[in-house]
């Protein structure tokens, strides 16, 4: 068996305080709020100028459309105050301002990387790829959200990052987002809400609704009711709450990527969207997507989940339903096999499992793939990303936890007709961590969602001590030289 020689390469991204995003500041209770609008709506009108120009110089220079974001909130908290009352505009701003707040998204960590080829290589030699990492940033209250860094690699494994932007924004909402009907009635039955009040709800809808338009059918159809229903009436915010799951962002063009910022937008988000798994995905057509899996997080449940972009502009979160869609750790194949989507994940805290499925947003079947077989694994395993194909098979990251809960990341190789076929696994960890990796947010792991193919070399970016990303190289033929 030959040796595997990795090479730990002279990068590390640690977490950036200073990278702050504007966000909505929510007040406990409505009569909080109230009394807060009351003592803004008392002030001097000179007071207000003097105050919202001191904070214009302490927060301008940190976003981008400072007032554009004081005056959305505004609007959102403008029912806290009288009608007959109407605030200067300084004032608005003022009032909006107290409704906002910075989060800084990397205060605790930044970690579990993910990488995949850039959509737009022009202007590159040869032998050098474009690349989008993505991040998992935590922050205040350990919410996570998605970040992304840009670079260059080159056949000789060097890596150059593109300088970080000054700003974090978040996406806008789509304005003209929907529903395919079809594919919305099976998530309701798949989620147990198939019946006669969904069906009443449905009925009328076109074959592609938005979400106002189902809303809107939700509140007629709860109209009807002779008298009300708590079951009812329950199954109707279940249905709405699914449907807000499934939504679509788009962020400016102009924006640059490693400014753009994922933040939960869902009750099932909440606390966090982590461990995304990114793949560039391609159809028998030779289209080209994005996806990633992620697990929603809302602080006591988890719930896989899919992000679908063709340009990192414009975002789909996708809800996975299904017997199968459970745990953590699910990372798509980047292709079809025998005509069905290929998934690999975990079933039970212990096992990879691999899934197939006819339609991507729905997953009922599993069967045990691998099982812990050394004792570095031997207490939990998982995937780290989606496997990359090569001409000697499926090769695929895996992580093992074994004595105090130390992570080391492994490999192994599947068929590539038949990946419920294991053709090999590496007997002895590619990373374990080392000193100087070992301590951090929690302590001896290195892990990785992801790593990214370039020629006969392998580059695997990941995260030491659940605190900060690193980088390493290997032969992709050292690897698979190496399996048993």
């Amino acid at each position: 068996m030959k040796p595997v020689t990795l090479e730990r390469l002279d990068h590390t991204l640690y977490p950036d305080r200073t990278r702050v995003l504007l966000r909505p500041f929510h007040f406990m209770s409505d009569q909080r709020a109230l009394t807060i609008c009351a003592r803004i709506m008392e002030l001097p009108e000179e007071e207000v100028h003097g105050l919202l120009e001191q904070l214009s110089a302490s927060f301008g220079k940190r976003h981008r459309k400072l007032r554009e974001f004081f005056q959305k909130r505004f609007d959102e908290v403008q029912p806290y105050l009288p009608a007959s009352q109407p605030p200067s505009s300084e004032r608005a701003l003022l009032l909006g301002a107290c409704f906002s707040h910075e989060y800084s998204l990397e205060a605790a960590a930044l970690f579990n990387p993910s990488i995949v080829p850039h959509p737009d290589s022009t202007g590159l030699k040869n032998d050098t790829l474009r690349f989008v990492l993505s991040l998992r940033s935590t922050g205040e209250g350990h919410i996570s959200s998605i970040t992304f860094r840009t670079g260059t690699l080159d056949a000789n494994a060097h890596l150059t990052f593109d300088p970080a932007g000054h700003y974090c924004v978040e996406p806008a909402p789509a304005p003209h987002a929907g529903f395919e009907k079809p594919v919305f009635e099976r998530k309701l039955e798949e989620m147990g809400l198939a019946g006669g009040f969904s069906q009443q709800v449905l009925k009328t809808l076109e074959p592609s609704f938005t979400l106002s338009e189902l809303r809107n059918h939700i509140r007629v159809a709860l109209l009807q009711l002779r008298t009300p229903n708590p079951e009812t009436e329950a199954r109707a915010r279940k249905i709405l709450v699914l449907a807000q799951a499934n939504y679509e962002v788009r962020f400016e063009p102009d924006s640059p990527m490693s400014e753009r910022v994922l933040f939960p937008a869902t009750p099932a988000q909440s606390n966090g969207i982590e461990d995304a798994r990114f793949v560039l995905f391609q159809d028998e057509f030779g289209r080209k997507t994005y996806y990633a899996t992620f697990t929603a997080y809302d602080g006591r449940q988890i719930q896989p989940q899919l992000l679908e972009t063709p340009d990192f502009l414009d975002f789909k979160f996708i809800t996975l339903t299904g017997s199968a869609v459970q745990n953590k750790g699910m990372a798509l194949f980047p292709r079809k096999i025998q005509g069905k989507y290929a998934m690999l994940g975990r079933q039970d805290y212990e096992n990879i499992y691999i899934m197939f499925s006819e339609h991507l947003h729905f997953w009922n079947t599993a069967q045990v793939l691998l099982k812990p077989a050394f004792p570095w694994e031997f207490i939990q395993m998982g995937n780290c990303g989606s496997p990359i194909e090569t001409e000697a098979g499926w090769l695929a990251l895996s992580h093992g936890v074994g004595p105090m809960r130390k992570y080391c990341i492994g490999a192994f190789l599947l068929d590539l007709k038949d990946p419920t076929r294991v053709l090999g696994r590496l007997r002895q960890p590619l990373i374990e961590p080392r000193e100087g990796e070992r301590e951090g947010y929690v302590p001896n792991v290195v892990y990785t969602c992801g790593a990214l193919r370039h020629g006969r070399m392998l580059l695997i970016p990941y995260a030491t001590a659940d605190y900060a990303v690193t980088f390493a190289s290997v032969s992709l033929d050292d690897v698979l030289g190496a399996m048993e």
